[in-house]
């Protein structure tokens, strides 16, 4: 018999977890190597940037049309079984570019074709992936679990277009035959774990379950400001974007220096993410946040007005790390206050508006820039990030109030209210009455 898993529990030791871990880092190295080689593939074959633009379109027009199908999918239909056949999909198209290379008839459109059946597959696969977390790991071990996941995704994206490159130099087609190889084997490993769900609802499709996403974040200010804030810290942030001209202009680094720059938020992120798997944000978990993200448009401040290598370097670590943060508490959020059958739809429209900001981030700060310069489009929009999080607190105090990221909604309202019950009220309970037997041990009776 195994001893009931808390959130002291080293979220390593649970074998569905290290499937589902190793799943992920497979399918996201596959992608980032894939995204190299198709970038370098291209540019080689044409010469023109607005290809190398269409690549992306090509990815981000699936992904925008097909997310609220995709989330309805994810609560329909098995999981698991979506996510493997997502990812057997994504498969066959890497060896569909393997396959054009090494036969020579691969052209400009068909790199085009599959990327747009990648992308559409990734629009199904990204709010399955994290929808299924859940349903693998113990409720006390999600936040972990959340941040487990984080670290494989960073992790992969640090060594992906490293590997890509690199082995780029003995051809494209080996490129993406190891990354069709990736995507079957993080296929299979998923096929291999054991996800707790009951037999999904079959809702007929109509426009109401097709938004039901949508409709349900709306009536919860918790998730609403949580999603919200995240996507406007980053629709002003947009600092990678301009990563190109302080190297070049401003601290005057070259190549080599912009890619320890783009490096250096990854790695941030990757550190906050092991040790947030190691140690829970169990307590006051809504503040955290808001101080994540105050942390986030501070370091882009730094960042902004920084002349100093090392302190840029350090400044974008410092954001990385805080937005980690913000990153974990609104996953967690998400996926604890949203019921089981509506976590797809919930999750897609979580992807949709995050994965958009961040486009959208680097439209506003390049846009900006080209009017104001690099430095006050950063500095903008540093400054904007802190006034949105003075804002928020005050238009989302439900957000603010988000104690333990392991408890329920409901579990979490009593908890609030004996916290700011008056200081008579509670004096007035008889010793040992229920105020003294309802109040957990770890409670901390001066937070307000």
């Amino acid at each position: 018999m195994t001893d009931k898993p808390t959130t002291e529990t080293p979220i390593g030791r649970h074998r569905p977890f290290q499937l589902f871990w190793l799943a992920r880092v497979f399918a996201t190295v596959a992608l980032q190597m894939q995204v190299v080689a198709v970038g370098w593939q291209v540019y080689a074959m044409t010469g023109s940037a607005l290809d190398l633009g269409l690549v992306g379109l090509a990815q981000f027009i699936p992904a925008f049309l097909l997310v609220l199908v995709a989330g309805h999918v994810a609560d329909r239909y098995d999981r698991s079984a979506v996510l493997r056949l997502c990812q057997i999909i994504e498969g066959l198209a890497a060896a569909g570019l393997a396959l054009g290379t090494a036969g020579g008839w691969l052209t400009r459109e068909w790199i085009f074709f599959f990327v747009f059946v990648l992308g559409a597959a990734r629009a199904f696969e990204a709010p399955t992936l994290q929808a299924l977390l859940p349903g693998i790991v113990p409720m006390p071990l999600l936040p972990k679990a959340v941040a487990g996941s984080a670290t494989a995704n960073q992790a992969a994206t640090i060594a992906g277009p490293a590997l890509g490159g690199l082995l780029y130099a003995f051809g494209p087609t080996l490129v993406y035959a190891i990354c069709s190889a990736l995507f079957i084997a993080a296929s299979f490993l998923v096929s291999l774990i054991n996800v707790a769900r009951a037999a999904p609802k079959r809702e007929k499709m109509n426009f109401q379950v097709l938004f039901a996403g949508i409709t349900f974040i709306k009536k919860k200010p918790a998730i609403l400001g949580a999603i919200s804030l995240d996507m406007f810290a980053v629709l002003l942030g947009g600092a990678t974007a301009m990563l190109p001209i302080y190297a070049k202009d401003i601290l005057h680094v070259g190549p080599l220096g912009l890619g320890i720059l783009r490096a250096a938020p990854a790695i941030g992120a990757l550190t906050m993410a092991i040790a947030l798997a190691r140690w829970s944000l169990n307590r006051n978990a809504g503040r955290k946040m808001f101080v994540a993200v105050a942390i986030f448009g501070v370091a882009t401040i730094v960042f902004a007005l920084s002349t100093s290598f090392l302190l840029s370097i350090a400044a974008l670590v410092v954001l990385g790390a805080a937005d980690m943060v913000s990153v974990v508490v609104r996953q967690t959020l998400v996926q604890m206050q949203t019921p089981d059958n509506m976590r797809g739809r919930v999750t897609a429209v979580n992807t949709l508006f995050i994965g958009t900001s961040n486009q959208l981030g680097e439209f506003r700060s390049g846009s900006m820039a080209e009017f104001t310069g690099a430095l006050i489009s950063v500095l903008a929009g540093g400054v904007g990030t802190l006034l949105i999080v003075a804002l928020w607190m005050k238009l989302f105090p439900a957000l603010l109030n988000v104690d333990d990221l392991t408890r329920s909604e409901a579990a979490e309202k009593p908890r609030r209210q004996r916290r700011k019950a008056p200081a008579n009220a509670r004096s007035e309970e008889p010793a040992g009455g229920s105020a003294a037997v309802e109040r957990s041990p770890d409670e901390d009776p001066a937070v307000p």
